[in-house]
């Protein structure tokens, strides 16, 4: 049995100063005090760390979003958080679009998380692989600079193309693909949107995999993909990991517990989820089995 923790969308945020408010950052500088510091709050995602500390975990997947602003304190923020939940070894990190807000900062990510995004090659590129006993985590990077009030990712040809090999390259393992934007997004969504998923989607129906996992619309969801041989993929997403307060569509904060073992010829999965209550105590709020 393997034991693996996803959370996202964690939001670390320092005060900016003002030379660092120009373009996009002073735009989303707005939109926090507005109202985005009121939901994510560093007292909560304190209160899920503690709790997940207290899991038996064999790994952790971190799909992005890890800081608000890019400003170089919340990336040392983050690392010095990614160190005190396990080395690099037991934590996976894919960047999301709040990763790499301004163009400036695209190099950031690797600079402080860079062992945390490495496969077990040792190479410095997307995708990457790491094997976990049977899994095989997968890990993608979507986020990239865009304009004020866009938050698209996208992966490329390049990516997808290693995607399709990295997927066959692991046939028989739980190939599990790590990506910050979801595989499907609605109309509302088209400023936030994955802007090559149609082609994604494409490689999984292809390849297959036994699960994606994914954050950037701070919900508790599940969809299924079309996989080979009409086998379909289960999509599921996480709540912001500092999330206060359930707000328009999007959800408290919490995290997902995969345990994965080998039935037979094929592999059982069943998930946990785990959600902050108005209360402030951190209970489970659903389990089911996705294969």
């Amino acid at each position: 049995m393997f034991a693996l923790l996803h959370l996202s969308d964690l939001h670390l945020a320092l005060m900016p100063k003002g030379s660092e408010l120009a373009g996009k950052r002073g735009l989303g500088f707005i939109n926090w005090q507005r109202k985005r510091k009121y939901i994510h709050r560093p007292d909560v995602f304190d209160a899920v760390t503690r709790d997940l500390k207290t899991r038996s975990i064999d790994h952790v997947a971190v799909t992005g979003d890890l800081v608000n602003f890019s400003l170089p304190g919340e990336y040392a923020w983050a690392r010095h958080w990614l160190e005190s939940i396990g080395r690099p070894n037991d934590v996976t990190v894919v960047p999301g679009n709040h990763d790499v807000y301004v163009r400036a900062v695209e190099q950031f990510p690797a600079k402080f998380w860079g062992d945390y995004m490495r496969g077990d090659d040792g190479l410095d590129r997307f995708p990457f692989i790491r094997r976990r006993g049977g899994l095989a985590l997968i890990a993608l990077s979507t986020g990239l600079p865009t304009g004020p009030f866009m938050a698209t990712g996208r992966l490329g040809q390049r990516q997808l193309a290693r995607l399709a090999e990295a997927l066959e390259q692991t046939r028989g393992s739980f190939r599990t693909v790590l990506i910050h934007h979801p595989p499907i997004s609605p109309l509302r969504r088209y400023f936030r949107r994955l802007k090559d998923a149609a082609e994604l989607r494409d490689v999984l129906a292809a390849k297959g995999a036994e699960l994606l996992l994914h954050g950037h619309d701070h919900r508790r969801s599940l969809i299924w993909l079309d996989g080979p041989a009409d086998k379909k993929i289960p999509a599921i997403g996480v709540p912001s990991a500092s999330a206060s307060a359930r707000h328009g569509n999007e959800d408290r904060a919490g995290y997902n517990v995969f345990q994965i073992d080998r039935n037979g010829s094929g592999w059982r999965c069943e998930t946990v989820s785990y959600e902050r209550l108005d209360d402030g105590v951190i209970r489970e709020c659903a389990g089911y089995r996705i294969s």
